[in-house]
């Protein structure tokens, strides 16, 4: 096929799709689909989102048919079109990173001082009430497990934890151990 005859027949194709030939509209998916969705694909690396593009790239190149006047490669407009969509996901991608990069900097900030403000009143409780403490919640053994770890009978490791929670909510000035927050289910 020459390049003349290459776009002749996209004047022909653009005529018969005007007229309403649902032929002529399938030889024109078929003839640059593959160009368009290979454009999408390597500007926003997702095959399932290049899809989408593509289809919608036809999508609105159809929706804007009647208004279209042929003036050479059909092909630019449709690049044109799919390079619109992927610039709009690209843009909305970056936002919606940028937000969650914000978050994430502002929870990891939190935890850091959450962490320093538990460190330095674990430090000021009693050897016994901080070893009991650090098993339970930072090394998430079961009640029973302290217990023998610590060579001490199950009451008195429920009375040390309960006794470390309060000693604890008094240094924080809040209820951070709540006795809801972690129920004695590791018995």
């Amino acid at each position: 096929m020459r390049k003349g005859d290459f776009v002749y027949n996209d004047f022909l194709l653009i005529r018969k799709m005007k007229q309403g030939d649902d032929n002529a509209f399938d030889l024109f998916v078929h003839k640059y689909y593959q160009e368009i969705l290979s454009y999408c694909y390597h500007h926003c690396f997702d095959q399932t989102y290049a899809e989408d593009f593509t289809q919608e790239t036809f999508i609105r190149f159809f929706s804007k048919l009647p208004d279209y006047h042929y003036k050479g490669k059909t092909l630019n407009y449709l690049y044109t079109i799919a390079g619109n969509l992927c610039k709009d996901y690209l843009k909305k991608t970056k936002e919606t990173l940028l937000e969650e990069i914000e978050l994430v900097e502002e929870n990891q900030t939190e935890q850091i001082l959450n962490r320093v403000l538990i460190e330095q009143a674990l430090e000021q409780l009693p050897d016994e009430s901080r070893e009991v403490i650090t098993l339970y919640y930072f090394q998430e053994l079961k009640l029973t497990e302290i217990s023998d770890t610590l060579q001490i009978g199950l009451p008195l490791v429920k009375y040390r934890l309960q006794k470390a929670r309060k000693q604890l909510r008094e240094l924080l000035g809040k209820e951070k151990f709540d006795e809801s927050e972690r129920k004695d289910k590791k018995i």
